[in-house]
């Protein structure tokens, strides 16, 4: 078989996958999200099956401990939440006022030195902003809920994703026995060793962030509770779940705690007690938590993670977030091996090079040395 017609093999297959994709999102959302957890979970799996467990009393164990903390977070934090953002929503208007009150001296005293517009304008301009962020937002968040959490695919989550996380989990060895024997005999090796580098990059990336958010939760929202900011549990949380988008979830919980500290606090040294507790925040994500937990070669670039988040949402829904990182983490490697095959074949290197001499030609201009 020629590469052409491998190629052209290899072209319909993605082109089929692709339409499968679209014509059955609308049920696929408990399907991706039990392979995502089954991913998730398969090394706890392994590690019981390593003490002598069998694998369905492992995937049992495994299943009812991830269960209840989930259950446990639902019936804990969830209703603390729904309640703070309630909270929140209904008294945004009087913090936007209580902060514009704060900062309108300071910007007049700016506007006579810097000739900047009077802030009537600014006001203007903000709440049209703000008018079509919100906007913005409420269309991705119809969206979301229209093409991934309607009510039978909400009831399908809740009912058919621990089946289908059970049974992923159970088989999933054999799974990928029976995906490694219809691997084309002569390219094996080459696709185990991509497989290799995609499974490394999800496991770094997917198991390791999820860490990093969780604990930058803990701590943004128990900072925050501690030092009295309005709001700060749910503030924190936010921003912390929200690092799973590289640099977001830290910028929004500083602006939007630094404008509720603004509006709130008489000392301006709480407002930067509340500014530095996103910096040590930060600090310790950049320096600590992401070497360790991400590690340094995962290598999803957090421009190509976001692109793939935002084109994943928009394109199949809550569905396309949950497949955009996998996605991207398979687009990235593949990309990868094409330009180091690229740069080994004679498209990058041409014709071979004229030998250079190592010997250096002579000066004419120098004197001659048997003088």
């Amino acid at each position: 078989m020629t590469l052409t017609t491998q190629a052209k093999i290899w072209g319909i297959a993605l082109v089929v996958f692709i339409a499968l994709l679209v014509l059955l999102k609308g049920i696929l959302l408990p399907f991706v999200a039990g392979m995502a957890i089954a991913y998730m979970l398969d090394p706890m799996c392994d590690r019981l099956e390593r003490v002598g467990t069998s694998r369905t009393l492992a995937t049992t164990i495994v299943t009812a401990v991830f269960a209840i903390v989930v259950i446990l977070l639902l019936l804990l934090i969830v209703p603390l939440v729904v309640q703070q953002a309630v909270a929140f929503l209904g008294s945004l208007p009087d913090l936007i006022s209580q902060t514009y009150g704060r900062i309108e001296p300071y910007y007049l005293q700016l506007q006579q030195r810097l000739d900047l517009p009077p802030p009537e304008e600014l006001t203007q301009i903000a709440r049209t902003r703000f008018g079509s962020a919100l906007t913005w937002l409420a269309n991705i968040l119809q969206q979301l809920v229209g093409q991934g959490l309607a009510f039978a695919n909400l009831l399908s989550l809740i009912f058919i994703t621990p089946v289908v996380t059970f049974y992923l989990l159970r088989d999933w060895d054999r799974l990928v026995a029976k995906i490694d024997e219809l691997l084309p005999r002569h390219h094996a090796g080459v696709i185990r060793t991509q497989a290799g580098l995609v499974d490394r990059t999800l496991a770094g990336f997917a198991r390791g962030q999820s860490m990093v958010c969780l604990i930058l939760a803990l701590f943004y929202g128990t900072a925050l509770m501690i030092v009295g900011l309005p709001f700060g549990i749910i503030i924190g949380l936010i921003a912390g779940l929200l690092t799973f988008v590289p640099y977001v979830g830290s910028l929004t919980g500083f602006v939007v705690s630094v404008a509720v500290a603004i509006g709130h606090y008489d000392d301006w040294w709480m407002v930067a007690l509340v500014a530095i507790i996103f910096i040590v925040g930060q600090a310790v994500e950049g320096n600590f938590l992401t070497p360790k937990l991400v590690g340094d070669r995962v290598g999803l670039h957090p421009v190509w993670v976001i692109f793939a988040l935002l084109a994943g949402g928009a394109l199949f829904g809550f569905v396309g977030l949950l497949l955009a990182v996998p996605l991207a983490a398979v687009i990235g490697v593949l990309v990868r091996f094409s330009i180091g095959q690229y740069r080994a074949s004679k498209l990058y290197l041409g014709t071979a090079p004229p030998a250079i001499s190592l010997v250096e030609p002579e000066d004419p201009t120098a004197p001659d040395s048997r003088d």
